[in-house]
């Protein structure tokens, strides 16, 4: 018997209750082939998830950044994710199809900071799908720069 590890538990308690004041608002919602679908997850759950930092540069920002978030692999495994695409979908209503072996691949994260301060909704924000492109000669190709997904809002997986 399979049991979900302590931060699927957190993720699956996630209420969507309305908020009481001082509680963080909702930020990223999660549905399609998921254990317990959809989940919302505030900017607090993410931060209370593990974390993990990278260094990169991007195609829309001069120089390299330094990018905290969480791995996009470990949030869909703990959530029990099963499928081979994830929808990506922005506040600008901007979508793309990202096969799941992106993930499993190269260490993507749902970054939440950059350069050690939060993403800002009028610039990226509040989440931003980011790839590790300093370290992969592959990932410096454009099929891969449609794929980071500023603004991010929800993720549906299928």
């Amino acid at each position: 018997m399979r049991f979900a590890s302590p931060i699927a538990l957190f993720c699956l308690s996630v209420s969507t209750a309305p908020l009481v004041a001082g509680e963080s608002p909702p930020v990223l919602r999660i549905s399609g082939q998921l254990a317990n679908a959809p989940v919302t997850l505030s900017l607090a759950d993410l931060k209370a998830m593990p974390v993990t930092t990278l260094e990169t540069d991007t195609v829309v920002t001069d120089g390299m950044h330094r990018f905290t978030g969480v791995l996009m692999r470990d949030l869909l495994e703990n959530l029990e994710a099963e499928g081979d695409i994830v929808t990506a979908t922005a506040l600008n209503d901007y979508i793309v199809d990202i096969p799941m072996t992106d993930f499993e691949d190269f260490d993507v994260i749902v970054a939440y900071a950059m350069d050690g301060a939060a993403l800002d909704r009028a610039d990226k924000g509040p989440l931003w799908i980011v790839y590790p492109r300093e370290n992969h000669t592959e990932l410096q190709d454009i099929r891969y720069d449609y794929r980071w997904v500023w603004q991010l809002s929800q993720l549906d997986v299928r």
